[in-house]
């Protein structure tokens, strides 16, 4: 059995936090092969929603977590919710739950079981089923057809909203992931590639909230910003590789 964190960030999703939350919680019940908390991880909401996952924090007794990160970016959440988790893994989703919650232990399986250091869900695979408007498939394959030329990125998808990591491997990769936006998920698969770690693409059912908080304009600009600056800096190496990294974080103390 592994402990896992699964982070959601949020901004401004009062409206939506308490039943996508119940609904995972509802499905995470039904797999008691792992020992699971939900970190909602609150990125400077203006609303309701830190008193929101405040109340559902007493509400499920510790198996839901409030997290006030007090800056906005899914980036910053994640590297602060990931870096001070104590969980064997550590997963996030969005919280509009795009990505079919079905394919968690798909996610989460190969982790717990030290077959590979990153896992991600892909939309863009053969294999995947998802429900979104030509504009935003057109956007993101153009993505990573640039991810993959400029940067040498081996994936389908890099911004799907469904990834996890071993412990050992956030504690080494994360650190050196310099964006605290949106670009922080394609800079974290390519440090996690560039550096060795063993990396698995999950195909998923993803359908596309209309709802949406992304700015595709903005952010594609950030990304671009975000490519270049690895290309003309280079992808930075953790300080022990893979290979030499222990199996478990505690194995390190």
């Amino acid at each position: 059995m592994a402990t896992v964190d699964l982070v959601i960030p949020v901004y401004n999703e009062e409206h939506i936090l308490a039943e996508s939350v119940a609904t995972l919680l509802h499905y995470l019940e039904g797999h008691p092969e792992h020992e699971w908390r939900v970190v909602v991880a609150n990125n400077a909401s203006t609303d309701a929603t830190l008193e929101v996952a405040r109340r559902l924090e007493t509400e499920t007794a510790g198996k839901v977590v409030a997290l006030d990160i007090g800056t906005k970016g899914r980036g910053i959440a994640l590297r602060v919710a990931w870096l001070t988790s104590p969980a064997d893994v550590v997963a996030y989703m969005d919280v509009d739950l795009s990505t079919d919650i079905a394919h968690i232990p798909e996610l989460i399986d190969p982790l717990a079981n030290n077959e590979v250091d990153v896992a991600y869900g892909t939309r863009l695979d053969r294999r995947s089923q998802t429900k979104r408007s030509f504009k935003r498939e057109f956007i993101s394959r153009s993505y990573v057809f640039l991810l993959r030329t400029l940067a040498g990125l081996k994936v389908s998808d890099a911004q799907c909203g469904f990834k996890a990591m071993r412990r050992d491997a956030a504690r080494a990769v994360v650190p050196l992931v310099k964006d605290t936006q949106w670009f922080f998920d394609s800079e974290l698969l390519l440090i996690a590639q560039k550096n060795g770690y063993r990396l698995r693409e999950i195909p998923v059912r993803w359908d596309e909230d209309p709802d949406t908080r992304v700015h595709i304009i903005k952010t594609a600009s950030e990304d671009l910003r975000g490519i270049w600056r690895l290309r003309s800096k280079g992808v930075p190496r953790v300080s022990r590789p893979p290979s030499e990294a222990p199996t478990s974080f505690l194995d390190a103390t």
